[in-house]
């Protein structure tokens, strides 16, 4: 049951990682919000990868060219899920945006039945699929007018990119012969530094002001990068224990944190019919743990 004390430490920390973004986005442009995601965050899975091997001495693991696919494939991956995450909160508000990304539960269950050989229990599936309702109640989509088309295309994209992540992140880490910690960072780390390379080169081409607000910005753009790298090292140790799909239900409980965070902090708007969803959410988490 480990998976489910770091699925639970990477909701709390992405919830306000997904805050921070949040804000950011209104200050400077997607690249430049993706990038905060990720820009301090290498140093960090650094230093914890050094302190496992402290703790835990372990051989360096041999590092195939199947491996470097997966990894550069989850890297390229979960850099476009993050700017479609932040589109997200352009277009509609904080919770509506995070809640539109946890269709990647769903998309992860089928995808890796499909693809990447899961085999899921029926109350497995049965809660994947109380989550999805959850948060199609939750993000408004069964009002009408409340969810443009564009908008929905968006978040099951953004939901998409987060799944293939996952499951490209767990596919990479069985691939490495040490314990789960180390492996987890391994992955980390390679995923991390390649994400940061890519965006500083594309910003270095395309954008160079958004250093210049970045640097205005410094404070935030540190924290969200230590907030996320610490949330980030929460979720490939979930998802190298156990199933992407019951992991990123598990997750959904996020939205809960979503939404308080939305109410209190970022004075957002929010619905009735939400309580609902907080409902199936929660039976959906236990059918999970269950299975």
């Amino acid at each position: 049951m480990s998976w489910v004390f770091f699925t639970l430490g990477a909701v709390v920390l992405q919830t306000f990682r997904n805050a921070l973004q949040s804000k950011l986005s209104a200050h400077m442009s997607t690249s430049g919000v993706t990038l905060a995601r990720f820009l301090f965050a290498p140093p960090i899975a650094l230093i914890y990868l050094v302190l496992l091997y402290t703790f835990s001495n372990q051989v360096i693991p041999e590092f195939s060219s199947k491996f470097v696919f997966f990894v550069v494939l989850a890297s390229v991956m979960q850099i476009f899920a993050t700017a479609l995450m932040v589109i997200l909160f352009k277009q509609r508000n904080f919770a509506i945006g995070a809640g539109l990304a946890k269709s990647e539960a769903l998309v992860a269950g089928v995808l890796g039945t499909l693809f990447f050989g899961s085999q899921l229990s029926l109350f497995g599936w049965l809660g994947i699929l109380i989550g999805a309702a959850a948060i199609l109640i939750l993000s408004g989509g069964g009002r009408k007018g409340q969810l443009s088309i564009k908008t929905v295309a968006i978040g099951l994209a953004c939901g998409t990119c987060f799944a293939l992540t996952s499951l490209f992140v767990r596919d990479a880490s069985h691939l490495l012969d040490v314990p789960f910690p180390h492996r987890a960072a391994w992955v980390l780390l390679w995923v991390i530094c390649i994400q940061t390379c890519l965006l500083v080169g594309y910003i270095s081409i395309n954008s160079r002001g958004t250093f210049v607000a970045l640097k205005a910005n410094v404070k935030m753009t540190l924290v969200t990068s230590i907030i996320s790298c610490f949330g980030t090292i929460c979720w490939f140790s979930a998802v190298s224990l156990h199933h992407v799909a019951y992991v990123k239900t598990l997750g959904q409980i996020e939205v809960l944190l979503t939404i308080l965070i939305a109410t209190f902090w970022l004075k957002n708007k929010v619905k009735q019919h939400e309580i609902i969803g907080l409902l199936l959410i929660a039976a959906a988490a236990i059918l999970v743990m269950w299975a």
